[in-house]
């Protein structure tokens, strides 16, 4: 970044901005015990050990016939006797004799005896035998018990989130229920007079309070516990008593609005006041105006009022934060190369974030913005799945030009 822009206007880089608020972050430690349906999305608190082999047998890998690979010596076929059927679920109860095989299915145990499974599509049956060709080795098509967890193996570490897939290997292993952070309390509240709630009618001048809405989304489906705080009157003594009671109620509070220099930017002043203040400019675009401090012992997020804005600086900065606050492990951008199409220039000093569109069926990949880039046109970053993150400093970007991807993550 250009030292003397962020000396002549106080910006912070932000690659400095996030690696503070990262280190600021104090993860919670409180834990529950969850049931298996409702574990979605939260974070482990504990390592998970597994109890038992998975598969806890030996078993088929496909349908076909269990044999011993000692009677399939040579070359050419084999005719072997079939001494019984077996479906996964079952247990074959004899011992297999030489010269024998059982019709197996997949997932069924294999007998005792048999070391291979040949494939049905091999063999040839006749009547109350089959044939089976010559050359099988010793363990083909059979999984062997703990190939895929084996007992007293961590499966699952502490901090990891849970997808749909752990939660399988969690049944798997017949584990009912997990021990997890608790979610974090985040509280929510939007100052300006000029945003209205959803639903009442607008005056002249107002808007509806969409980023509010956007962040709440984004907060529920991230796995916090969301407090809403509403619009806040526009006066100073109001905002300091919500922040004041979001400091003491809340992990973390966002803000949207009064961050900025104006005379009716009063949540900087409040902030100031009551809490604590790190920083609260930094060198990107969208959101310049990002206030971060702390209330008590909540961590405090002041995002500008724009909603593209807001929503921009949730993505790149908070969500990583938050993640580690509710006790996850920090976990990489999800970021890559790809080819620019369109033109693009800047003058500014600023690392700008573009609301795109990549299209990933291309060789190479491709990456379009999604129109026009001001902060107040929500639907730019509604139609984006990544933002292309333009470095600082004067920069022209043409048809061509590898640019780098920032995926946008909503999971």
């Amino acid at each position: 970044m250009d030292k003397g822009l962020e000396k002549k206007e106080g910006l912070l880089a932000f690659d400095t901005a996030q690696q503070r608020i990262l280190d600021g972050i104090h993860a919670v430690t409180d834990t529950e015990s969850i049931e298996l349906d409702h574990l979605s999305g939260r974070i482990l608190a504990a390592d998970v050990t597994a109890m038992i082999h998975v598969p806890n047998h030996d078993n088929s890998a496909m349908d076909g016939y269990a044999v011993n690979s000692t009677d399939l010596v040579g070359t050419g076929e084999v005719l072997l006797r079939v001494a019984g059927d077996l479906a996964a679920g079952g247990c074959y109860p004899a011992r297999l004799n030489p010269g024998e095989a059982v019709r197996i299915m997949t997932g069924a145990p294999i007998p005792q005896g048999a070391d291979a499974v040949v494939m049905q599509e091999t063999c040839r049956r006749e009547q109350n035998g089959v044939r089976v060709p010559c050359g099988i080795p010793s363990g083909s098509h059979i999984r062997l018990a703990g190939e895929d967890m084996r007992m007293g193996d961590t499966i699952l570490h502490q901090g990891r989130r849970l997808r749909p897939v752990d939660i399988g290997v969690l049944a798997a292993q017949g584990i009912t229920a997990a021990r997890v952070f608790r979610r974090p309390r985040v509280a929510v509240l939007s100052t300006g007079n000029e945003v209205v709630e959803v639903g009442r009618p607008l005056a002249p001048g107002q808007v509806y309070n969409s980023n509010r809405a956007g962040l709440k989304a984004a907060l529920t489906r991230l796995g916090c516990t969301v407090v809403d705080y509403g619009i806040v009157q526009d006066t100073l003594p109001a905002i300091e008593e919500a922040l004041n009671r979001a400091g003491r109620e809340a992990d973390a509070v966002i803000s949207t609005g009064g961050v900025s220099v104006g005379d009716y930017d009063l949540v900087r002043l409040a902030l100031e006041k009551h809490g604590t203040i790190d920083f609260w400019k930094v060198a990107i675009k969208p959101g310049k105006p990002l206030a971060y401090g702390r209330l008590a012992a909540a961590t405090f997020f002041g995002l500008p009022g724009n909603p593209v804005s807001a929503l921009t600086i949730y993505y790149v900065l908070i969500r990583p934060a938050l993640l580690r606050l509710m006790g996850g492990h920090a976990q990489p951008r999800k970021m890559f190369r790809a080819r620019f199409k369109g033109h693009f220039a800047k003058k500014h000093g600023r690392k700008e974030f573009l609301r795109a569109v990549v299209d990933l069926t291309t060789d190479p990949i491709e990456v379009a913005t999604t129109g026009p880039q001001g902060s107040g046109v929500l639907t730019s970053l509604s139609l984006a799945n990544a933002f292309i993150v333009v470095p600082e400093g004067q920069v022209t970007l043409s048809t061509g030009d590898w640019v780098r991807i920032w995926m946008i993550d909503d999971d």
